[in-house]
């Protein structure tokens, strides 16, 4: 291995360790939430508008604010699960669904979640993540879905070049990602992304193989 693949693989391995739960935790606790828009991401809420089956077992994971729960719980939706791996996110959580039953919410590692959902809704977790770890995202997200579920949601389209998240990628990227474990439906140019991101967003339908 040359001099700068030894850095590149360091660099790499110093991402994934420094993600963590306290990394997170710390970021809620100082109220550095800049990926937080404050509503619904309007993508996610439009796809959701014409998905029928509100029985779904649907999950969200890396949800932040989960205001993509907000939606669907107000809009009849029975079986959301919510994942966040910062203990402080989870407490607001707690007191923002509390009395919301068909919300479940879990302080837990996504990559060591068992479950079985219809869908999953992805919303700034995927470019949260150590670039390393997106096969093993897409092969997680496989495993928990059920037969013919889905991931729906939005990916950047855009590169960051940041030593910390988010990380942004390429469609022919993500398409060498998924395509081992979903037949993709969709993967375009949203047109309807809020207009910080305008023109940077790749909505997503993927079908579990």
């Amino acid at each position: 291995m040359s001099k700068n693949e030894t850095e590149i693989s360091c660099c790499k391995t110093q991402c994934e360790t420094s993600l963590d739960q306290s990394f997170w935790n710390t970021r809620w606790q100082n109220s550095e939430t800049g990926w937080d828009i404050g509503y619904a991401s309007p993508a996610i809420a439009k796809y959701m508008e014409q998905y029928t089956d509100k029985n779904a077992s649907i999950l969200i994971p890396g949800c932040g604010n989960a205001y993509e729960a907000e939606y669907l719980s107000a809009n009849g939706f029975t079986n959301i699960t919510l994942i966040d791996i910062a203990p402080k996110a989870v407490e607001k959580l707690k007191e923002k669904f509390e009395q919301e039953p068909q919300v479940k919410i879990l302080c837990e590692d996504f990559f060591k979640h068992n479950g079985r959902y219809d869908l999953i809704i992805e919303q700034t977790f995927f470019c949260a993540i150590a670039p390393t770890r997106r096969n093993e995202y897409a092969q997680k997200t496989a495993t928990l879905l059920n037969e013919n579920g889905k991931v729906i949601g939005l990916l950047f389209n855009k590169q960051f070049n940041k030593a910390l998240p988010p990380f942004g990628g390429s469609l022919s990227e993500y398409k060498e990602i998924f395509e081992p474990y979903f037949t993709i439906h969709t993967m375009e140019l949203c047109y309807n992304s809020i207009p910080p991101r305008a023109e940077t967003e790749l909505f997503i339908n993927l079908i579990k193989k």
